[in-house]
């Protein structure tokens, strides 16, 4: 990717989230680029994540890699596993100890 290029993963989350925590952690680990949005504390507000994914919930990512548009860490780690990952991970019972939103 040419530098200044729009990464591209947007990553919609919210500040102190440990489920938006946990997809950032296997972002990081992938080494992927991504682009974050945080998103308003009040779910009534979160207009920008409903009008792309059609919930007021995070985390959700947007692949324009895969064309995934998709919410919910326990989905958003698998995809990014089996989408992005190298086969076993050592850590992986370490991500999925994360809990569910």
């Amino acid at each position: 990717m040419s530098e200044g290029a729009t990464p591209p993963i947007t990553f919609y989350r919210l500040q102190g989230c440990p489920f938006c925590e946990r997809v950032t952690r296997l972002l990081n680990e992938y080494d992927l680029s991504y682009r974050s949005r945080f998103v308003e504390p009040m779910h009534s507000e979160r207009n920008a994540v409903k009008r792309v994914a059609g919930v007021r919930t995070v985390p959700v990512i947007v692949d324009e890699n895969t064309g995934v548009t998709m919410a919910e860490s326990a989905n958003i780690v698998s995809y990014l596993e089996s989408t992005y990952g190298e086969g076993d991970r050592p850590d992986a019972a370490a991500a999925d100890a994360g809990g569910d939103d």
